[in-house]
């Protein structure tokens, strides 16, 4: 059942990515291969200026593994991990980066710095994650948010998150975007409370009169099947065609992104928004092709 598909960098975020060349990108705890390789890439593809944060030997030493000359390329020498992530908030700070890209440190490490108020890297919206989906090279996305940040976010939260997926749907291309709010079912049920916050967030992103189609409760086939929709009766902009998925946790998120990775072969490009500088978060399992969509994805988030 587990896909053997390679997975691909979808056009759709490199054709919008390549208006904006060479982002300065702090590349944080450099010096271990499949990082290496990715952020390689993303040079080749002349996404990124990579200002790599690590232990300078390790980094030269991956560098010269991949045959690949990194003179031109500033290295900040810090063999500490833990004090790679403060480096990174400080250039972001000092706008001497655009984005972050995490290396070889983990992320509640990288986070927790950024998050640190006297970085000033925090906007007016809370911070989110966003997952941009895609199984062929020229597939139309789909975006999966929020399935690697917030844990369990509340109706106040959620509408955070919805307003830094309209933002970022925008940018690839996505003018009006349907939202589909997802819960386990298309009824408003008291004993499901992401039905209720649905309900909720439908009302106010209408009151607010946000750029998008924005409709829930709806189950997962009525979000992506026009059939099973019809079948149901469910006559909405959003049922049966949505581009975005706002998933009620994050465990919902994780598991639909990690489903369509194995089973699909999906392409699965991450990035956090919100904030001053977007962050490239991924796994250390992501395939090279996988982390070069995200920094794709992290370049396209600009401003």
């Amino acid at each position: 059942m587990l896909s053997n598909k390679e997975i691909v960098c979808p056009n759709n975020l490199l054709d919008h990515v390549h208006k904006k060349k060479g982002v300065n990108a702090a590349i944080v705890n450099a010096g271990l291969p499949l990082p290496m390789l990715s952020v390689q890439d993303a040079v080749k593809e002349n996404l990124i200026t990579p200002i790599f944060i690590g232990d300078k030997k390790e980094i030269l030493k991956c560098a010269d593994d991949l045959k690949w000359d990194i003179s031109s390329f500033e290295i900040i020498d810090e063999p500490i991990e833990n004090n790679t992530a403060s480096i990174a908030a400080k250039l972001a700070n000092e706008d001497k980066v655009k984005i972050i890209v995490k290396g070889h440190i983990h992320t509640d490490v990288l986070m927790k710095e950024i998050l640190k108020r006297e970085y000033n890297l925090l906007g007016k919206t809370r911070l989110s994650h966003i997952w941009h989906m895609t199984i062929n090279k020229d597939d139309k996305p789909i975006i999966i948010t929020d399935g690697a940040l917030n844990v369990s976010p509340n109706i106040k939260t959620k509408m955070h998150i919805l307003k830094n997926v309209i933002n970022f749907s925008e940018r690839i291309g996505i003018k009006k975007p349907k939202v589909a709010l997802l819960s386990a079912t298309e009824e408003v049920l008291e004993s499901i409370q992401s039905s209720l916050d649905a309900k909720e967030i439908t009302k106010l992103a209408k009151e607010e009169n946000l750029n998008a189609e924005v409709f829930g409760p709806l189950a997962f086939d009525n979000c992506i099947s026009k059939k099973s929709a019809a079948i149901k009766g469910i006559k909405n902009a959003v049922a049966g065609q949505a581009d975005v998925l706002l998933v009620p946790n994050i465990e919902t998120g994780n598991a639909l992104v990690k489903i369509m990775i194995y089973f699909m072969g999906a392409c699965a490009a991450g990035v956090v928004i919100g904030g001053k500088v977007p962050i490239v978060i991924t796994s250390r399992s992501d395939e090279a092709q996988a982390r070069l969509a995200s920094i794709a994805a992290a370049v396209v988030a600009l401003d």
